[in-house]
């Protein structure tokens, strides 16, 4: 069965519930509600184990191995030999090793201990030539029924490759009970058209709290005071800072909370959206009609590391000659990688701060504004009781510390691409200053 037959046959919608509507007055710090029910039908009932997208399309082409983890649990992303996306465990089936250092092969997964190949639907297909073959065993037939690839449903929507989450892989992919909708997760199910966008991307690690990130990127305020004299808009600054109206809605499947001007004059300023269990979606404006549009993508790789996929749509700049012109692509992500090195030092902290017991409500006193940050608290909190998504893979002290001290690919933990891309720029800016320097010597 195909992924787009699985997602459709086991995937379970879930229903709005009624919204709550609070506004709050940032210059006095008063909160009022208004409850449209008395019931808890709109408290959010996203899950933290579900649908996660991991990886952008692009990132991944025929004959790689993309490696990443999930809570702690070493994972693998390739397309096989009809250029679809899988997902498995990082575990060859024959003796337990990894798959680091494999390759694909006409659309299979070889290990490099023994040579093992494994079809897209987890199977091996040379047993009867591994490594050593002469001293198998060679009841083949039963030793074929033992071998098999774990893998996790992985469909790709939108230029997205989505896995669903369970903390259990399982040899065949029907048996997953798939309890959530891949489409509530789509940037498409959101206010806006992506394919009336142009985007610019990037990956960012961190070492820190997975949780905390996403926090950082629901408080939409903390932008003006410390962002504010990298980010290019001249209404975003310390001195821009001013008085809002928030209004919060909340519903079984989201969390919505948008900014406007106090005097009434201008367009909605910013509205922000938390879809479980790791997607946030920010609208300069009002949905409908946003100028650009970010979305950031958390992914729990494991205690203290996190990787988010950053990618900031638009309606403008579409020209690609005019874009590379004016360098826009490595000047956009200059701008992104010290945003979140900005933020780095703040998020190391406050994880330090929670695993140490130090943020206890006794400690911290949230604001009016804080309201959407303490709905999302209360989500993620509960979810955590109830699925205890860290203990599945729990680590043991004595457990080895291999994928915890495996390099971080990306800023701002690891700078060599922030490096690089601040070369690009200035070989670029010494090429174009170049060109007409040469022009003129030649008409000289």
């Amino acid at each position: 069965m195909s992924e787009e037959r699985l997602k459709q046959a086991k995937a379970l919608e879930i229903q709005s519930g009624a919204a709550v509507v609070s506004s709050v007055d940032n210059s006095t710090q008063e909160h009022t509600e208004e409850k449209t029910s008395s019931k808890p039908e709109n408290q959010l009932s996203g899950s933290l184990l579900g649908w996660y997208s991991v990886l952008s399309s692009k990132s991944i082409k025929d004959g790689e191995l993309y490696h990443f983890s999930m809570y702690n649990e070493p994972l693998i992303i390739y397309r096989d030999k009809d250029s679809r996306v899988r997902c498995i465990k990082d575990l060859c089936p024959h003796r337990g090793a990894s798959f680091l250092g494999g390759k694909i092969v006409k659309g299979e997964l070889v290990c490099p201990y023994h040579g093992g190949r494994f079809s897209a639907e987890g199977e091996c297909t040379n047993l009867d030539r591994l490594t050593c073959q002469h001293i198998i065993d060679s009841n083949y037939n039963n030793y074929a029924k033992r071998i098999h690839l774990y893998q996790y449903p992985c469909v790709e929507q939108e230029g997205y490759i989505y896995i669903y989450y369970s903390g259990t892989a399982k040899t065949n992919l029907e048996d997953f009970e798939i309890k959530s909708s891949l489409k509530d997760s789509q940037p498409s199910s959101y206010g806006f058209k992506p394919n009336e966008y142009k985007y610019e991307e990037v990956y960012v690690d961190f070492k820190c709290d997975w949780a905390r990130i996403i926090e950082n990127h629901l408080d939409i305020l903390h932008i003006f005071w410390i962002h504010g004299d990298t980010i290019p808009d001249k209404d975003v600054n310390r001195k821009a800072i001013t008085s809002f109206n928030q209004t919060i809605k909340r519903s079984k499947r989201e969390i919505e909370s948008k900014y406007s001007h106090k005097t009434g004059d201008k367009e909605e300023f910013i509205t922000l959206k938390f879809i479980p269990p790791g997607r946030v979606c920010i609208y300069k404006g009002n949905p409908d009609s946003a100028r650009y549009i970010q979305i950031l993508d958390h992914v729990p790789l494991g205690r203290n590391r996190a990787r988010v996929i950053v990618r900031h749509y638009r309606k403008f700049l579409k020209n690609k000659f005019l874009t590379k012109l004016i360098m826009f692509k490595p000047l956009q992500h200059r701008i992104f990688y010290k945003i979140f090195s900005e933020d780095y030092l703040v998020l190391k902290t406050q994880s330090f701060n929670e695993q140490m017991g130090y943020i206890k409500k006794d400690n911290v006193k949230l604001l009016g504004e804080d309201k959407m940050i303490q709905y999302y608290w209360d989500w993620y909190q509960n979810a955590l009781n109830n699925e205890r998504p860290w203990d599945i893979h729990h680590k043991a002290p004595s457990t080895n510390n291999f994928h915890e001290e495996a390099p971080m690919l990306y800023p701002p933990e690891n700078p060599k691409l922030s490096n690089e891309n601040s070369r690009e720029i200035t070989i670029q800016l010494i090429l174009r200053l170049l060109i007409p320097l040469g022009l003129i010597i030649l008409i000289i």
